[in-house]
């Protein structure tokens, strides 16, 4: 039977095996996660709503006999929706919602996996910034340094699966929320290609198609693992993702043959990016070059000064929607936001529906644009941030001045929101440390509809240069 100390030596296929091969019981896996969460979350403040009971109740009903049976799993506060608990969206303002009644098609695909949902992550306000420092919870810490944000808004799931809580947490997307939070705690992070996992029956896309549910994990097989147990459409969906070829958990470990792989170091705002993302990334093309691939520096001719703009022009009018989605008709009183929301609500109010059309068709556009790169390109690699994640404090949303707000969001990442733009699959992958020790990523970018080339490139490269066993002193406890 495995010990306590065996939970952190597996990932979540690894537990799922034990599970099935009867060496160890889902209650007992079950329990070291509750056990981890209850020692370190103190530190981190990932975990904002503890569902054990939920947990328990559903390995007593008897768990389906998918891939992934009797696997913890950790919902982010914001999305997906579970029956029989509230999302509050990181916000005072919705934090006396009801439970809901049903759950997303997402969450029953979960289900169906086999995996154990106890409890829910934190998140910032409506998912609106790239750090996780809401005023309902308070702040959710780095695993490897609690001086720094662990990035947002799935701050929540990067720093508990960051501290070895679990070895895989669901996180979204809508302008690098799981990818910024992966390379931020050592993590690998997908952003699927727009559409590939359903929001029904909630919402036909999120965030007028910026958005994206899926997971950060510790290894790339779960990560191709969970994919496969909940893409697809749902009934009514507007427009669906291409179909794979074959399961994506056969994609990791295949040889993904002779890729044509350029790197740019460019962002295309102009931010300047600090030397260890750099360094990471030249490392990574050389390595990529050693594996047989052909690596040339390119970079994508987009608009690239159109995208923080037609970014914010857009996450605006949705925040505005979401504010005015309160099920009571409820409006904010003063106070009821944080100051970074509200001010981009009261910034929404005055958008027409001209400027949003044509934001929507300027996103457009540079989606063509960057898929003229592709045609001439498999794989592209960037710089996972333009900074290692700044301490907390720095990315307030108690800030009065919306543009400084913004810049500095940009500046620490902002190589992210191209491929919400753009809507292709970019996935975070945690190749290398600084001389301290923190992790340094490098984010890899396929086609549209290409997630197959990023599971099959990063299982090469997790198998050249693995992560697994680094580990944050707060797990150590060197």
């Amino acid at each position: 039977m495995a010990s306590f100390t065996e939970y952190e030596d597996h990932d979540a296929l690894g537990l799922a095996g034990l599970v099935k091969s009867g060496e160890v019981s889902a209650t007992e896996v079950l329990d070291a996660a509750i056990e981890r969460v209850e020692a370190r979350n103190p530190t981190v403040n990932a975990v904002v709503q503890k569902l054990y009971d939920h947990g328990r109740d559903r390995i007593a009903e008897g768990l389906p006999e998918g891939p992934l049976k009797g696997v913890p799993f950790l919902l982010k506060d914001l999305g997906s929706a579970l029956a029989g608990t509230k999302t509050t969206r990181g916000s005072r303002f919705f934090a006396d919602l009801p439970a809901m009644t049903t759950d997303s098609l997402h969450v029953t695909r979960l289900k169906k996996a086999g995996m154990v949902i106890f409890g829910k992550t934190n998140t910032c306000e409506i998912g609106l910034s790239l750090t996780c420092e809401p005023q309902l919870y308070g702040p959710s810490r780095n695993p490897w340094d609690p001086t720094r944000t662990p990035s947002g808004s799935s701050g929540g799931a990067s720093a508990a699966v960051g501290a070895r809580m679990l070895p895989i947490a669901h996180a979204s997307d809508g302008f690098g929320s799981i990818r910024g939070p992966a390379a931020a705690c050592g993590l690998v992070g997908l952003r699927p290609t727009r559409a590939r996992n359903t929001q029904w029956p909630y919402a036909g896309e999120g965030m007028m198609g910026y958005s994206i549910e899926h997971a950060v994990s510790l290894s790339v097989r779960d990560n191709a693992a969970l994919l496969d147990a909940t893409h697809g459409p749902g009934p009514g969906d507007p427009y669906v993702a291409p179909l794979p070829a074959r399961p994506f958990l056969e994609e990791v470990g295949a040889d993904p043959g002779e890729l044509r792989i350029a790197f740019t170091e460019k962002a295309p705002n102009g931010a300047p990016v600090e030397a260890d993302y750099i360094r990471v990334l030249r490392e990574t093309a050389s390595l990529c070059a050693e594996l047989g691939h052909i690596v040339e520096e390119a970079d994508p001719v987009v608009e690239g000064e159109a995208i923080v703009p037609t970014f914010r022009t857009i996450s605006a009018v949705n925040a505005l929607n979401a504010i005015q989605s309160h099920p009571d008709g409820k409006l904010p009183a003063s106070g009821d936001l944080e100051t970074v929301v509200a001010n981009t609500v009261k910034l929404a109010e005055s958008i027409d529906a001209a400027t949003l059309m044509k934001a929507t068709q300027t996103a457009h556009r540079i989606g063509r644009q960057m898929a003229g790169f592709f045609e001439d390109w498999d794989v592209l690699l960037t710089p996972a941030l333009g900074t290692l994640p700044p301490k907390l404090g720095w990315l307030d949303m108690m800030m009065e001045d919306l543009d400084e707000y913004w810049r500095r969001v940009f500046h620490f990442s902002p190589f992210t929101v191209w491929f919400n733009t753009t809507g292709q699959p970019a996935m975070m992958i945690p190749l290398g440390v600084n001389a301290e020790g923190f992790p340094i990523a490098v984010q890899a970018v396929a086609k549209y509809g290409d997630e197959a080339s990023l599971f099959r490139l990063a299982g090469q490269l997790e198998a050249a240069k693995p992560w697994f066993h680094r580990k944050p002193r707060l797990v150590t406890g060197a």
